[in-house]
């Protein structure tokens, strides 16, 4: 199944590592780290044309994406639930 992030962007449910709150995770130095990194790799996408809510964690065949989307994580649950 897929999911939609925003910004015409869709993501494989298999691959998702994890759904995370932007604003209560990014309190840890790891998260930050985390993001941090992957921005320096290049590998984080943002989906979003506002302020991003969330970020979603994707790793296929050993490479993880960042992807930050402006959807609440709620609302990313609700729709891979459909």
């Amino acid at each position: 199944m897929y999911l939609h992030l925003g910004q015409d962007t869709v993501v494989n449910t298999d691959h998702i590592v994890g759904v995370f709150d932007l604003d209560n995770t990014t309190v840890s130095k790891h998260t930050r780290a985390l993001l941090t990194r992957a921005q320096q790799e290049g590998r984080v996408v943002n989906v979003s044309s506002e302020l991003p809510k969330s970020f979603i964690l994707c790793a296929e065949a050993g490479v993880e994406t960042v992807y930050l989307s402006q959807l609440a994580p709620v609302t990313l649950l609700k729709r891979s639930k459909l």
